[in-house]
């Protein structure tokens, strides 16, 4: 099948999404991710636009890519201005890029109403705009804004603003689904209409808001578009982008394209993730392919057919996108969970404590547990039920104390508890009672457990699961811990919020001790 391409606009048309900012740094670094693994075009902002898109740039300029050609994106000329003095032209020429993506407008609604200029201007705005960049040597990318909504209202002006384009030089017309609301029948019609009218190739820009982004780019390509432009996780304005970890999976391993480089498809789940931290943004469980739920399988049913054949529920093999299925445990599961999960421990042939884990894990999830995202905390409670594990301490008892001081809380923790035969009383601080409690525990255990000393907590979560008590509502606490090999996750519940975090911060360092003593294989958190 044919090479489709790949038009990344995470750093211009994702940073435009709610709550998304990159840095300079963060947005070399990404684009460097991106050529890496075979992406055909980075678009790297609007050089007019902020001081940080122009300087991206430059530092491009004098970077070395492997496969990606950098882009930068503008808009037509102003109205009643050569291209040559439009300060924005300017600007896409100064930038360097060797490509130049120019959007303009196909709808005549937009024209008359909101850029204000007659029918007739704006076809030489983009004449002119295409012409200029082209004489300058660039690639050019024309990107055809409301081109479905244009076409629909009128098809007549839409292709004479196609033709403009494609008669001044541009190397390729992108149609842009601007305002998401197109179906994939619309899609596929126009796309042909325009492949027939002008005669160059074509590209597909899809937005999320019918949540259609990747059937409609699908589309696209299957009537004939060799370039698709998207964000990665589909971060993006109002509902975001298409999303490019999706359409090149569903390219290369669906339609059988060519997309990015040998061994990318296979990294998307590492792309996606490393995109979501440069973001500041949680990863999305339930996003296909790499998502965490992607391949997590709950029901006893479902495990008890994927233990046998893998396929059978699931339409892809994990790794082909480097995600790793997942095997939970709930009320809902069967004794196919267990034995999916405990087999680490070698208990698949002990029927009588699969039952009485399972008999467990619906007590507790009766009571406001979750073990889906604290598998450390299950791997104990299997322990537990077999009889296996041993306390590495005895509380006696805790106190938490806050004080304000000059405005400033002061948070302490006091614990006496029982350490093989010694009884300790030790206190710790913190900035709040769990990182105080936190810090009193280590003290108490440090001396009798070294590896304490390369552990921290790196999350911590809240959530009310019966909310109609009001501030007398039971609370499930998960906190997030990590060494220099591992991440797990723990979990407590109680009424009380910091009983809740102290049997999930217990369980966390027993975890952490249990499995420097070799008694459990590390439970990593995807």
């Amino acid at each position: 099948m044919a090479r489709i391409q790949l038009y990344d606009t995470t750093l211009r048309d994702g940073s435009q999404g709610e709550g998304v900012n990159f840095s300079l740094q963060d947005k070399l670094m990404i684009a460097t991710k991106l050529d890496e693994m075979g992406f055909d075009y980075i678009e790297g902002g609007y050089p007019l636009s902020n001081p940080k898109d122009e300087e991206f740039f430059q530092r491009a300029a004098d970077m070395d890519w492997k496969h990606a050609r950098v882009t930068a994106f503008g808009m037509t000329r102003r109205k009643e201005i050569d291209a040559c003095d439009d300060v924005g032209m300017q600007a896409l020429v100064n930038s360097k890029a060797p490509v130049i993506t120019i959007v303009g407008k196909t709808w005549d609604l937009h024209v008359t109403e909101v850029l204000r200029v007659s029918l007739e201007e704006n076809i030489a705005m983009i004449a002119d705009s295409v012409a200029y960049a082209k004489s300058e040597g660039r690639e050019v990318i024309y990107d055809a804004e409301h081109c479905f909504d244009g076409y629909k209202a009128n098809p007549d002006y839409a292709i004479q603003t196609w033709k403009a384009a494609a008669d001044a030089g541009a190397d390729m017309i992108c149609m842009c689904d601007t305002n998401g609301g197109s179906l994939p029948e619309d899609i596929a019609e126009a796309v042909k209409v325009v492949e027939k009218e002008v005669g160059i190739s074509i590209g597909i820009h899809t937005h999320n808001d019918s949540s259609l982004a990747v059937a409609n780019s699908l589309a696209a390509v299957n009537a004939g578009a060799i370039q698709v432009q998207g964000t990665i996780n589909g971060i993006g304005e109002r509902c975001g982008n298409v999303d490019l970890v999706s359409m090149a999976a569903n390219l290369a391993l669906k339609c059988g394209h060519d997309v990015l480089t040998s061994d990318g498809i296979s990294r998307l789940t590492e792309l996606s993730r490393y995109v979501y931290e440069m973001a500041n943004m949680n990863f999305q469980n339930s996003q296909p392919f790499v998502g965490a739920s992607a391949f997590a399988h709950k029901g006893g049913m479902h495990v008890h057919a994927v233990n046998r054949v893998a396929h059978s529920y699931e339409h892809v093999p994990p790794d082909s996108v480097g995600n790793t299925r997942r095997i939970l445990v709930s009320e809902l599961s069967g004794r196919s969970n267990i034995m999916a999960k405990t087999t680490k421990f070698r208990l698949e042939e002990d029927g009588e404590l699969q039952k009485r884990i399972l008999d467990k894990v619906q007590d507790l999830e009766h009571d406001g547990y979750q073990f889906e995202a604290a598998e450390a905390s299950f791997d104990l409670l299997v322990m537990k039920q077999a009889g296996t594990f041993s306390h590495s301490f005895e509380l006696d008892h805790y106190r938490v104390n806050i004080e304000n001081q000059s405005r400033e809380p002061v948070t302490d923790a006091v614990i006496k508890m029982r350490v093989g035969d010694e009884v300790k009383l030790v206190v710790g601080e913190g900035d709040g009672p769990v990182n105080a409690l936190d810090a009193a525990l280590r003290n108490a255990l440090r001396g009798t457990f070294p590896g304490l000393k390369e552990m921290s907590l790196v999350d911590y979560k809240v959530r009310v699961i019966n909310s109609t008590e009001g501030t007398a509502a039971r609370v499930r606490v998960v906190i997030e811990s990590k060494d220099k090999e591992n991440v797990w996750s723990t979990v407590g519940v109680s009424e009380n919020i910091i009983e809740a975090s102290w049997i999930a911060l217990v369980d966390a360092v027993e975890y952490k001790i249990h499995k420097d003593r070799g008694v459990m294989q590390a439970t990593t958190e995807q």
